[in-house]
C-alpha cells in the first residue's frame, strides 16, 4: 500500500510523468491494448518502459505478479528492476523481468514434470555444448573433420531457434540428413543426461505452452500486460512464444527500433515488428523521435542514410540541441594515414579535455583493429577493446605466432603445446602427459622428445605429422622475407583451412590474413630490429625479423590496454557499439566492400541490414562524429585500391566538412589522390633505382603469387622503393620492391 499524500504533495503517479515528452507520456499512458512503440536512438525507451510498469503498478492497473517484461541483456533486466525499485514504494524483485532465455528457465525449474526433465537439469554453455557433440561424433564413428562440433552445434541451435526438432528439419542431400541424424543423437543424449543448452530453454518452454492448454490458459490469465524490449532482435521462436504467452485480454507493449535491427545472422526477424501489426493489431502506434544524445547535424545524417532503405515503420529524429559541428571526413592515401589522422585527432581531444572514455573508434571488422591499436601502443594512449581481444590476444592470432615460435626454436615447449594438436590431429591429453614425462626423465625439450618417438603407440604417427608439418614450413620459407613467411605459414598449419570450415570462422580467417599485413608493417617500419631493455635499463638490437616480430607482438600485448576503472580510448566492432554513445566517434574503412561489407551484397537483404549497421554507427556519437576512409588498404594480407563507401554519397554534402580532396571514382578516374601530396611518385619514370634490377615503369613482371602484370607506377628511392603493378588476374597491387621479389616477365 501507498502512503496516504497530503492534499499538496502530487500523486505518485503524476510525479512518474514529470520529466516525459509528450510522446513518452503518451506512451507510458496507454490505457489495456496493446501498442508498437518505434523507438528511435537515444530517445529514452528504456525510460519509457520502466515508467510505463511503474505507472500500471502505482494507479493499480496491475499487480507485480500481473507483469511479464522482456529484455536482451541480463544488465538491462537489472537495470530495470534498479530503477523500479527507486521509483514505486513495492517490491519488484519476485517480478517476471527478465531475458527470454533467463524467463524460460524460471518456467521450467517450475514446470519441470510438465516439460519432462529432472528436477536438477542443468544448463549447458556453448563449451559444454560442443564437447558433448565430440562424444557423439567419436561414440557414433563419425568423421569430425567433415562434421565440426562447432558447426554442428549452430546447425542444432539454428533450427531450435526457428522451432523445429531434428524429424522437422527438411533434407535434401546426404550431407544434411547425416547433420539431422547427429541432431537425434544430441537429443537422445541430452534427455538422458538432464542437461540442456540455451536453445532448448526456449523450445521446451514453447512446446510446453503449446501442448498444455491448461497451463497455456494460466498464464495468458496472469499475465495481463507483456513487455517487450528491443523487439526488432526477436527471432522466430521467441516471436511464436510471445504469442502462446499472451491471451486475448493480454496488453503487449513492444518497444524497438526497426532502423537498428543488426543481428540477423544470429537469427532476428526485423519483419517480426510488420507482423506485430498483422497479429496483435496494436491500437496505437507511437513514435518517439526526440533524441536526447546527439547534435542535429549528426542526426539529420542519420536520417537521411537510413531514408534510403526500404519497407521501414518509418522516423526521423530531431533534437533541441542545435546543429553542433560539420561531420568530418577524412580520405588517407593509405590506412596508414587514416590510422594517422585518428590518432592525432585523438590527442587533440585529450588535448581539449575530453576524457578518453568518451572516445570511441568502431570499425566493420575486428581486423581492423590491428593499425589503431599500433597507433595508439606507439603514441602511449590506453585503449580498451569493447567486448572483445586486442589482436595479438586473439586465440588465433596466438595460434599463428606459436607456430612462428617453432619455427624460429623448435625447442619453445609452451609453443608447442599450444599447436601440437590444432588444428585437431589425435593428439590427446594422455599422450601429451605420456611425452612430457618422457621429456623430463631425459632432460629433453618436448620437440626433442617427440622427435625421438616419445609419443608411444597410435599418437606417434599424429606426432610425426605435426613434425613433419613445421619442417616443411622451415624449408618452404627459407629465404622468404617476414611476410611471406607469415602468409605461407597460416595456410600450411591448416589453420586458415581449419576456420574456414567453421560456420562462425570468417572474422578469424580475416585475422590470420590481418597477421600478414602486420608482418609487412613491421618490416616496413624497422626494417626487422627492434631494440629492447633489459632489467638494468641497458639496450641491445633485435636483428633477427622473426625474433624482432615475436618481441615487438609481446610488448604490443603488453600493459597499454588500460585496466579497469582507468580511462581508456573505446575500440569495438560497430555491432558491440549498439546501446552505446560517446562524445567523440570515428567510424573508420568507409570503403566499398568492407563497409558495406563484400559478403552483404550476395545476401538477400543484405545491403540494407550494412545500412542499418551505418545507421547505428552515426547514432553514436554525441558531440562530434568522424567518417574516415584510405584509398589503399593493406587488408587480410593484400593490397586494394578501394571505392569510397556508398553510404557517404547518401548524406547531405552540406553536412560534411571534407579534411581531404573529396574522392573521385577510382574506377574512372587516376589512381593518384589530390589530397595527399605524391612528390617522390613518377608514373612516367622510365626506370627505378639501378640497386633493384633496373625495372622501369612500363615492364612486364612476374609475381610468385599473382603472376604476371605490368609495373604503373613507382614512388620512393632505395630500400624503400615501392611500384604499382597491374596484374592480368589480380588487378592492382602496390609492393614494397625489396620484398616482392619481381622478376622481368
Amino acid at each position: 500500500m501507498f502512503e496516504p499524500q497530503s492534499p499538496s504533495s502530487p500523486s505518485p503517479s503524476a510525479t512518474l510523468l514529470d520529466k516525459l515528452n509528450e510522446p513518452q507520456r503518451t506512451a507510458v499512458t496507454l490505457p489495456h491494448v496493446s501498442s508498437l512503440v518505434l523507438a528511435g536512438a537515444g530517445s529514452g525507451k528504456t525510460r519509457v518502459l520502466t515508467t510505463r510498469i511503474a505507472w500500471l503498478l502505482s494507479t493499480a492497473q496491475s499487480s507485480p505478479q500481473g507483469i511479464l517484461a522482456v529484455t536482451f541483456t541480463n544488465k538491462a533486466a537489472k537495470e530495470m528492476v534498479t530503477r523500479l525499485a527507486s521509483m514505486i514504494p513495492l517490491n519488484v524483485r519476485n517480478m517476471w523481468i527478465g531475458t527470454f532465455h533467463g524467463l524460460c528457465n524460471r518456467f521450467l525449474r517450475i514446470h519441470w514434470r510438465e516439460a519432462g526433465l529432472p528436477q536438477t537439469f542443468t544448463i549447458m554453455d556453448t563449451q559444454d555444448q560442443v564437447a558433448l557433440i565430440k562424444r557423439i561424433l567419436k561414440a557414433a564413428n563419425i568423421d569430425d573433420e567433415k562434421y565440426p562440433a562447432k558447426q554442428m552445434a549452430w546447425f542444432i541451435s539454428s533450427a531450435k531457434e526457428e522451432g523445429m526438432r531434428a524429424n522437422a528439419v527438411e533434407s535434401f542431400d546426404d550431407y544434411t540428413r547425416k547433420q539431422v541424424e547427429i541432431y537425434q543423437l544430441y537429443e537422445a543424449t541430452c534427455q538422458r543426461e538432464g542437461v540442456v543448452d540455451f536453445s532448448e530453454l526456449m523450445l521446451r518452454t514453447y512446446e510446453v505452452l503449446a501442448n498444455n492448454q491448461a497451463l497455456r490458459e494460466h498464464y495468458n490469465a496472469r499475465f495481463r500486460h507483456i513487455l517487450v524490449d528491443e523487439f526488432q532482435d526477436t527471432n522466430t521462436l521467441q516471436y511464436k512464444w510471445l504469442r502462446l504467452i499472451a491471451g486475448r485480454e493480454t496488453a503487449v507493449f513492444a518497444v524497438g527500433d526497426d532502423d537498428q535491427s543488426i543481428y540477423s545472422f544470429r537469427g532476428a526477424k526485423v519483419a517480426n515488428m510488420q507482423r506485430f501489426e498483422h497479429d496483435f493489431s496494436p491500437a496505437k502506434l507511437i513514435k518517439l523521435e526526440q533524441n536526447y544524445r546527439s547534435f542535429g547535424n549528426i542526426l539529420d545524417a542519420a536520417n537521411a542514410l537510413i531514408r534510403n532503405n526500404n519497407g521501414r515503420l518509418g522516423k526521423e529524429l530531431w533534437t533541441d540541441r542545435g546543429h553542433g559541428e560539420a561531420i568530418r571526413v577524412f580520405q588517407g592515401y593509405s590506412d596508414g594515414d587514416e590510422a594517422a589522422y585518428v590518432i592525432d585527432s585523438v590527442k587533440a581531444a585529450i588535448s581539449d579535455g575530453i576524457s578518453l572514455d568518451e572516445v570511441a573508434i568502431l570499425y566493420r571488422s575486428n581486423a581492423q583493429s590491428r593499425l589503431f591499436e599500433h597507433g595508439l601502443f606507439n603514441a602511449g594512449i590506453a585503449y580498451r577493446v569493447y567486448g572483445g581481444l586486442r589482436f595479438f590476444e586473439r586465440a588465433e592470432i596466438k595460434h599463428a605466432m606459436a607456430y612462428l615460435r617453432l619455427l624460429n626454436n623448435p625447442d619453445d615447449d609452451n609453443a608447442f603445446l599450444r599447436v601440437v594438436n590444432f588444428p585437431a590431429r589425435g593428439i590427446g591429453a594422455k599422450s601429451l602427459e605420456n611425452l612430457q614425462n618422457v621429456a623430463r626423465q631425459s632432460g629433453t625439450t618436448l620437440w626433442q622428445a617427440a622427435c625421438g618417438g616419445g609419443a608411444g603407440g597410435r599418437a606417434q604417427a599424429a606426432m610425426a605429422q605435426f613434425i613433419g608439418i613445421v619442417e616443411n614450413m622451415r624449408i618452404a620459407t627459407k629465404g622468404l622475407v617476414l611476410p611471406e613467411i607469415v602468409r605461407h605459414l597460416i595456410e600450411a598449419s591448416g589453420l586458415v583451412g581449419h576456420y574456414r570450415l567453421d560456420k562462425d570462422g570468417q572474422e578469424r580467417v580475416e585475422n590470420l590474413e590481418e597477421l600478414v599485413s602486420a608482418a609487412d608493417s613491421f618490416l616496413r617500419e624497422t626494417d626487422g630490429v627492434i631494440r629492447v631493455e633489459d632489467e638494468t635499463g641497458a639496450t641491445s638490437e633485435i636483428d633477427d625479423p622473426i625474433s624482432a616480430f615475436l618481441a615487438h607482438a609481446s610488448l604490443e600485448a603488453g600493459d597499454t590496454q588500460a585496466a579497469e576503472g582507468r580511462a581508456a580510448l573505446q575500440m569495438m566492432s560497430v555491432h558491440s557499439a549498439k546501446g552505446l554513445e560517446f562524445d567523440y566517434v570515428f567510424i573508420t574503412g568507409l570503403e566499398e566492400g568492407l563497409f558495406p561489407h563484400d559478403n552483404s551484397l550476395n545476401d538477400d537483404g543484405g545491403l540494407e541490414e550494412e545500412r542499418r549497421l551505418m545507421y547505428v554507427a552515426v547514432t553514436r556519437a554525441k558531440k562530434r562524429l568522424h567518417l574516415t576512409l584510405a584509398q589503399m588498404r593493406m587488408l587480410h594480407g593484400q593490397t586494394r585500391y578501394n571505392v569510397p563507401s556508398r553510404f557517404i554519397d547518401e548524406l547531405p554534402a552540406t553536412l560534411l566538412q571534407w579534411l581531404s580532396a573529396k574522392p573521385r571514382n577510382f574506377l574512372d578516374t587516376p589512381i593518384a589522390s589530390e589530397a595527399i601530396p605524391r612528390s617522390n611518385w613518377s608514373a612516367n619514370s622510365h626506370s627505378l633505382p639501378r640497386d633493384h634490377g633496373g625495372f622501369r615503369v612500363g615492364q612486364q613482371v612476374r609475381h610468385a603469387k599473382f603472376g604476371t602484370g605490368v609495373i604503373i607506377g613507382a614512388e620512393g628511392s632505395g630500400k624503400n622503393t615501392q611500384v604499382e603493378v597491374n596484374f592480368v588476374d589480380f588487378g592492382i597491387k602496390r609492393l614494397a620492391l625489396e620484398f616482392a621479389k619481381l622478376e622481368a616477365a
